[in-house]
């Protein structure tokens, strides 16, 4: 049996869940004394103005839902948010002075739209942005007149076809995005436009079956050099190119494992600092351009948040391990040594650490996982994790629910299965076009290793994920329903089918690149992929938490799985709440609302 249930206001879990974390933290380009962080102090992520020589935050949002997400302008004079509707995730951008006052809407004239990303020229002129409205993604610039005022957007590309995030040159006159356009399913190709005539200047494309994104332009007023990376080679590696002249540079890391990816330049352009991922695992690294020069950084385990040269000497970057919240750190640019912590978190109960396992799954195929237990000997019963995505990847992180099941006795196991990122493109696209299958087997394969080594009861493995991660929950108590003790599945996917027809456009060309077709196109895989296929087979207790609000993972296709389950009497429960998919992670006392309920059903399912 599990531990004693700890639910008063006290728990250590809860104290974890409402430790002070820093989200992320920029500062503007020309002015580095402004700042903005994204921050929990105040019981939800909320952006915050960041007077960086002083360390102090003060709260800009108030958002009922919370905010993730902001951009800072080059000169700290303004942040931009998506300001969408209870978490909806579709609106307008607008953007409020970094000293205070009321949002203003920067795209009055645009109808409604989802969007991931607004960026700016370093000179501070322009901004660019693809937003998705009309069952197309459109590519757009607006300029910032001498009185800071934005202009109309003006459009230089549209294309039914998926575009990434842009990136705009240091002083605005080139444009560059990722596009499916010419690869297809989720490769993307790169399309350079002059932002003035709106012309199409450049192109790389690394063919059929590669895929590039950009990263950044070169700090320097001269220089049209891109940062890019590409998995020509069947992992992602940076390269350099000239969207001008066409001239390209591959850097030189053939002795280095795993995915590297470029994250920043150094101040005089010299310098490219890279985090590679091997086995989960992250590395830092600065390669020198003029001399082939590969530093290896001596940096501490655990995660790092996408790191950047605050100046020739340090490098400024989130960190977070297991026992460890996220906060704002220093590092020496040539050594990786730590220097100072600049923004710090809280100091919660200390929790137990993960470990790295793999295991092989039915194909031989090897598998990586994190790995925690409790105190005491096994077996024990057990939670099988599951990340979002599928493009993401688990590292080891600051995670208060995996901690709070440890306290409780668990057992717990989060896994890297099939179309996770950064262990190569093969395991990555193993899953297109077959959703759910080659997941459930690495899930299935990591019960089989669980209870061999004796940590699981095998009796009592439970299963539980959000988003993508809700859908393996799903799909798992599906397709092999005599493994799982029960399932606890958040903001979850429940029919393709039907997210499509509810989803946002961002969302829709996700789909059908991931699918390589709508639902009309394709009707047998998204059928073959769906959960409500399986909805017959389910055995084991579930839970399922979703937002009312969603339109990622909308509420009608979860509706009618659970009407499914209910109409043969099967144990169920469904709870709702207010905002939309990222409003499951950005509220404090929501999160352990959310978890005491998942406590409550796990005790309940096993006795």
């Amino acid at each position: 049996m599990p531990n004693h249930l700890q639910i008063d206001d006290s728990a250590p879990w809860k104290q974890r869940f409402r430790a002070q974390t820093v989200l992320w933290a920029q500062v503007a380009k020309q002015n580095p004394t402004t700042g903005l962080a994204c921050t929990n102090r105040s019981g939800l992520y909320q952006l915050y103005a960041w007077d960086v020589p002083t360390g102090e935050l003060r709260q800009l949002t108030s958002r009922p839902e919370g905010q993730l997400g902001g951009y800072l302008d080059p000169d700290g004079t303004f942040v931009y948010y998506l300001d969408d509707q209870e978490g909806d995730e579709i609106e307008h951008f607008v953007r409020v002075p970094w000293s205070g006052g009321s949002p203003k809407d920067v795209t009055p004239d645009t109808p409604r739209y989802a969007s991931w990303s607004l960026v700016a020229s370093q000179t501070g002129g322009l901004l660019g942005t693809v937003v998705a409205y009309d069952n197309a993604f459109h590519l757009g610039c607006l300029e910032i007149d001498a009185e800071e005022t934005p202009g109309p957007v003006r459009f230089l590309h549209e294309s039914a076809a998926t575009m990434g995030n842009p990136t705009l040159s240091y002083g605005g006159e080139t444009i560059v995005v990722g596009s499916t356009e010419r690869a297809g399913r989720l490769h993307y190709n790169l399309v350079a436009f002059d932002t003035r005539s709106g012309a199409q200047i450049g192109e790389l494309w690394d063919g059929p079956g590669s895929s590039l994104q950009p990263v950044a332009f070169a700090p320097l007023s001269d220089d049209i050099r891109l940062l890019v990376t590409t998995n020509r080679t069947g992992v992602v590696r940076p390269c350099i190119w000239n969207p001008v002249t066409s001239e390209r540079r591959d850097l030189a890391l053939a002795e280095l494992q795993g995915d590297v990816i470029p994250w920043d330049w150094s101040p005089d352009g010299q310098r490219i600092l890279l985090c590679q991922y091997h086995s989960a695992v992250q590395h830092l690294l600065v390669y020198d351009l003029s001399s082939d020069e590969l530093t290896h950084l001596e940096i501490s385990a655990g995660t790092y948040g996408e790191g950047y040269f605050a100046s020739h000497d340090e490098i400024w970057t989130q960190w977070t391990d297991a026992r460890h919240p996220g906060q704002l750190i220093a590092l020496d640019a040539t050594t990786g040594q730590l220097l100072r912590t600049i923004l710090a978190a809280g100091d919660p109960p200390v929790g137990q650490p993960w470990q790295s396992v793999s295991f092989p799954s039915s194909d031989g195929q090897m598998i990586q996982g994190w790995l925690a237990v409790p105190a005491g000997s096994g077996p024990f019963p057990t939670i099988l994790h599951t990340h979002g995505g599928p493009d993401d990847v688990q590292t080891e992180v600051f995670s208060p629910d995996s901690q709070m099941w440890l306290d409780h006795g668990f057992a717990f196991l989060t896994v890297n299965y099939r179309g996770s990122m950064t262990f190569g493109r093969a395991f990555e696209e193993q899953i297109w076009g077959d959703l759910g299958h080659w997941e459930v087997e690495d899930m299935v394969a990591a019960r089989e290793w669980l209870v061999s080594t004796g940590i699981a009861r095998p009796e009592a493995i439970l299963l539980t994920g959000w988003s993508y991660g809700g859908y393996l929950t799903l799909m798992g108590l599906g397709v092999r329903p005599d493994l799982w003790a029960g399932g606890m599945a958040g903001i979850a996917i429940a029919d393709w089918t039907g997210l499509y027809e509810d989803s946002a456009e961002t969302l829709r060309g996700y789909q059908v690149g991931v699918f390589g077709g709508t639902p009309d196109e394709k009707p047998a895989e998204y059928v073959k992929s769906s959960p409500v296929t399986y909805v017959d087979s389910v055995k084991a207790p579930l839970l399922i938490i979703q937002g009312r609000h969603d339109t990622r993972t909308p509420p009608r296709q979860v509706e009618e799985y659970v009407s499914r389950l209910k109409a043969r009497h099967h144990p169920v429960e469904l709870h709702w709440f207010e905002t939309g998919h990222l409003g499951a992670f950005t509220d404090s006392e929501l999160s352990i609302a959310h978890y005491e309920r998942m406590l409550r059903f796990a005790y309940g399912v096993l006795g």
